[in-house]
């Protein structure tokens, strides 16, 4: 199973569609998963015509789409072997990371992996057997060298992420 990951798309304050590498490699997709600040419902329409799509809302997120999707939730893939938290990272209490949120988030839940955006800074790493995954921004790269999003593969081997990354929005 492959599902497209995407965060942070702010549209349509910067981008007025996804980008193209984004969908030439969504098409090739089971599912795709949004990691919060759509900042519009319109996005979902975007990426639902290439694969079905779950996510999860962010800080800058209107009532609609939090309403839809909420916060925080755990999926499973693989027929329920594997567990992964969706979460945008953001929390209004507490200090730390986008990271540090997410794993606050999930806390003592027995998770395979644990996706998240919010920082725009593209993260691939394990902690305590965790896959920890941000994929970046398609649309609003802020300090980072390149726009990104991430393909996450489900085989029977286990979970393995993969950012892509290119350097024009259009």
């Amino acid at each position: 199973m492959r599902i497209g990951v995407v965060s942070d798309t702010h549209m349509p304050r910067k981008a007025k569609a996804l980008p193209p590498a984004l969908l030439k490699a969504f098409r090739r997709v089971d599912m795709i998963v949004h990691l919060g600040d759509w900042t519009s419902i319109d996005v979902l329409d975007q990426l639902a015509s290439l694969a079905p799509v779950e996510g999860v809302a962010g800080n800058n997120d209107p009532a609609e789409v939090v309403r839809r999707f909420g916060y925080h939730k755990v999926i499973t893939v693989g027929g329920g072997a594997a567990r992964i938290g969706l979460t945008h990272g953001f929390l209004p209490e507490g200090r730390g990371t986008a990271k540090d949120k997410a794993l606050r988030t999930f806390a003592g839940q027995p998770l395979d992996a644990i996706l998240f955006g919010h920082s725009h800074q593209p993260l691939l790493e394990r902690k305590d057997g965790i896959l920890l995954f941000n994929p970046g921004s398609p649309t609003d790269k802020r300090r980072q060298p390149r726009y990104s999003f991430g393909i996450l593969e489900w085989t029977e081997s286990g979970l393995k992420a993969k950012h892509h990354f290119f350097d024009s929005k259009v």
